[in-house]
């Protein structure tokens, strides 16, 4: 049977302004958002039955009608009218409840491997419906590289060739402790907070807009996180390692997404021991579960 073995990335929001909330209670967001190499593997291979069958390597991670594999399986075959099953296994990697679109990558994967096995039933235009009527994070997978992504995120733009060659390629350290932090949860508690959690949309705009105009500033300049405010005031571990990394490292961290995973860029010409030395300190502040891993900008 055809079988197809994708990598499915992990991506990072190194702006991430929440401009307001919209009527159907989601938020309107302006964010720049890069995939890493880190990432899962989906193999998918197809079967006359008609039926979705998923393993995953991850005991913790449901493979029933709830994971988006699933999800986007039959959001396919409903769109296409493709009458072929799948069987498909996911080696994870990027760890769950960390800000950094495992789920939502996964399932725009889906789409893509099943499309190709399919022979290409959906247009481009077809696979973005589909993608962010799955999720707000899932149409930015659709692109190989960073974009600017808007609206509840249903609004993705490509950058320029000369800002994937910024991003493109640059080190970071990803770190996470044991515990997740719900989405859901993150929005709302900022919700609580409005107006004065939003960052007006002009604003956000003209940050953005100074950054990508300006080629000389390098991306540390760019940091900046709504979330951070909410998650930072529950979650005390997080702002305590940040904290800690600035006064000992002079490293400055930020959170991607809702959390709780965080990220440091690598200096230029920065060893090997500085990361062995970021690495206990992370173990050391939040236990020998805490995820780490150097990675880079895809």
């Amino acid at each position: 049977m055809p079988v197809v073995t994708l990598h499915s990335p992990a991506k990072i929001n190194l702006f991430l302004a929440v401009v307001g909330r919209r009527p159907d209670g989601f938020h309107d967001l302006v964010s720049l958002v890069a995939p890493l190499t880190l990432g899962d593997t989906l193999t998918v291979e197809d079967q006359d039955s008609g039926d979705l069958v998923l393993t995953c390597d991850d005991p913790t991670l449901p493979v029933d009608e709830t994971n988006l594999v699933i999800r986007a399986a039959r959001a396919f075959q409903e769109a296409s009218g493709w009458s072929k099953g799948a069987v498909f296994q996911l080696r994870k990697r990027i760890p769950h409840g960390a800000g950094l679109g495992g789920g939502s990558s996964n399932a725009t994967t889906t789409l893509l491997a099943l499309n190709h096995l399919a022979g290409g039933l959906l247009s481009s235009a077809d696979l973005l419906g589909l993608a962010t009527r799955l999720g707000s994070d899932c149409a930015l997978f659709l692109h190989g590289g960073p974009v600017v992504m808007r609206g509840r995120g249903e609004f993705i733009d490509p950058v320029s060739v000369e800002t994937v060659g910024r991003l493109r390629g640059r080190r970071l350290w990803v770190f996470k402790p044991p515990f997740g932090i719900a989405t859901p949860w993150a929005f709302r508690q900022l919700a609580a907070l409005a107006p004065e959690g939003y960052m007006p949309p002009e604003e956000a705009e003209e940050r953005l807009t100074g950054w990508l105009g300006a080629p000389s500033k390098p991306a540390e300049a760019l940091r900046y996180n709504s979330l951070e405010r909410v998650c930072f005031e529950k979650y005390l571990a997080l702002p305590s390692l940040v904290t800690h990394l600035r006064d000992r490292f002079n490293l400055e961290a930020s959170m991607s997404g809702s959390g709780s995973a965080c990220f440091a860029w690598v200096p230029p010409g920065a060893g090997p021991e500085l990361g062995h030395a970021l690495l206990a300190t992370v173990r050391e502040t939040w236990g020998p579960q805490a995820f780490f891993e150097e990675v880079a900008l895809a």
